[in-house]
């Protein structure tokens, strides 16, 4: 369950959902410390250090990526490997592939690729289309070894964030999902969505490991 915002931050938080209700624009928010600041975590809102929407979207992605780290806390490598049915992905897939779709998206909206770069695509390409080479290939890999590649990838995201502005944000393709105009913001947007999605088959599979109990989240 979410944690209450008190204190000052609460009342910070008040203040500029009510300016924001009044018109005024995103740019007059107050930036709430780093993204990694854990006092902050439930604070949606510019952070320091990124543009205000860019910031926004960054908390949005901090706020995801803690839930997914909470989800995955203490399981063993046999965990990591446990699959539900011969067609499910393992939750070590599935953390792989988060790490490869955020190096994925990297490469198209930083770098204007039509793909992964060549270099990317022999490291993540298996974990971006998972199935039966997946679940050949991604097992036998300790917590350790997710969770690094999951922050070593969003380092290097949130590094490319800071050198970008709010107008690079908005610039659309003409052409990105199913042929529709689609911005930098939406696009990043999908990752931030993405990642939940995944959060809820990481849930739902932790509750099917031998011994584990269904009733617990």
């Amino acid at each position: 369950m979410l944690q209450q915002i008190t204190g000052i931050n609460r009342r910070k938080f008040i203040q500029t959902t009510a300016i924001a209700a009044a018109g005024t624009s995103l740019f007059s928010f107050s930036s709430f410390g780093t993204p990694n600041d854990d006092d902050n975590i439930n604070i949606i809102g510019p952070a320091a250090g990124y543009s205000p929407q860019i910031g926004i979207l960054v908390s949005m992605m901090n706020w995801i990526r803690n839930s997914v780290i909470r989800a995955v806390k203490d399981l063993k490598p046999e965990e990591l490997d446990f699959l539900m049915d011969p067609k499910a992905n393992t939750i070590g897939a599935m953390l792989l592939h988060l790490a490869a779709t955020d190096t994925v998206y990297q490469d198209l909206t930083f770098y204007n690729l039509k793909d992964f770069s060549d270099a990317n695509k022999k490291r993540f390409g298996i974990a971006m289309e998972l199935g039966d080479e997946g679940r050949k290939q991604i097992k036998g890999n300790n917590l350790d070894y997710y969770l690094s590649a999951l922050q070593e990838v969003r380092e290097k995201t949130l590094a490319e964030f800071k050198r970008r502005d709010d107008k690079w944000f908005a610039e659309v393709d003409p052409s990105f999902f199913g042929g529709k105009p689609t911005n930098n913001f939406c696009k990043w947007f999908h990752v931030c969505e993405h990642e939940a999605n995944h959060r809820g088959q990481i849930t739902l599979v932790r509750k099917r490991l031998p011994g584990a109990d269904a009733e617990k989240e």
